[in-house]
């Protein structure tokens, strides 16, 4: 595998079907306002999304915040989708690109965003340390002093020790749109996704262990990093599906 197989595996047809899978209703119904709160709790401003996929997030704080919202993703045809939705939603976003996360200071300078939201288990994509380690380092420049990123990400800690589970509840709430891995290894955990008309489509994702992640932020840069799971702490590693890890960038 590496680091850019995954704009292949976004095809235009896989991206105008990607909100069946999410279910924006009840993705938005399980996150009961985690990241309005958490944006709020760190006076942030100006945010980009910057794995958008095809616009939740970022759609949803345009339309229920003050924020100013920039939406980014490496997918091309993810970013067309997110642009449909914004004009379909009536959201203002400051802009829509495609953005690799690891030309994110140098495309809107260092220092202009108060939060960046990395989300929808996106960073699972990289498959070299040294390309994480990039990204994570042009992510903490273009973040402000006090700015704090958001990554989040499965629990892959449980998938690799104790096979697959979900509950379904937080992250792909569509109905009957099946997610499950059809492969588990330490080097790459590939999933399918199974849509009504017997369709199916599949990602390959690196299984970041919590702790790993945590070390890399470190590397780049963060200070502290305080995790969540299922947008909750503390939390059993054995009974959440997703992880969400906050990392700060000191003043």
């Amino acid at each position: 595998m590496h680091n850019e197989h995954y704009k292949h595996e976004y095809t235009e047809e896989f991206a105008s079907r990607w909100d069946d899978l999410i279910g924006w209703e009840g993705r938005q119904e399980g996150e009961a306002g985690f990241f309005e709160s958490l944006l709020e709790k760190y006076n942030c401003q100006r945010v980009a999304d910057i794995a958008t996929g095809t616009g939740y997030h970022a759609v949803t704080l345009a339309l229920n915040t003050d924020l100013d919202v920039v939406a980014t993703d490496g997918s091309a045809n993810m970013i067309e989708q997110t642009k449909r939705n914004a004009k379909h939603h009536k959201a203002d976003l400051e802009d829509i690109a495609v953005v690799d996360w690891r030309d994110l200071a140098d495309h809107y300078g260092e220092e202009s965003f108060d939060a960046l939201l990395c989300l929808g288990n996106a960073f699972t994509h990289m498959f070299e340390h040294e390309a994480r380690l990039e990204a994570l380092t042009a992510m903490y420049k273009a973040l402000r002093p006090g700015g704090i990123l958001v990554l989040d990400h499965r629990n892959y800690d449980r998938i690799l020790d104790e096979g697959f589970s979900s509950k379904h509840q937080h992250y792909y709430t569509g109905d009957n749109v099946d997610a499950r891995p059809v492969e588990i290894s330490p080097q790459v955990v590939r999933f399918e996704y199974t849509y009504p008309d017997k369709s199916k489509y599949h990602l390959n994702m690196f299984p970041l262990r919590h702790d790993y992640v945590v070390k890399t932020m470190k590397e780049a840069g963060f200070k502290n990093v305080e995790s969540y799971g299922d947008f909750t702490k503390p939390y059993k590693t054995n009974e959440v599906d997703f992880i969400q890890q906050i990392a700060i960038k000191g003043k």
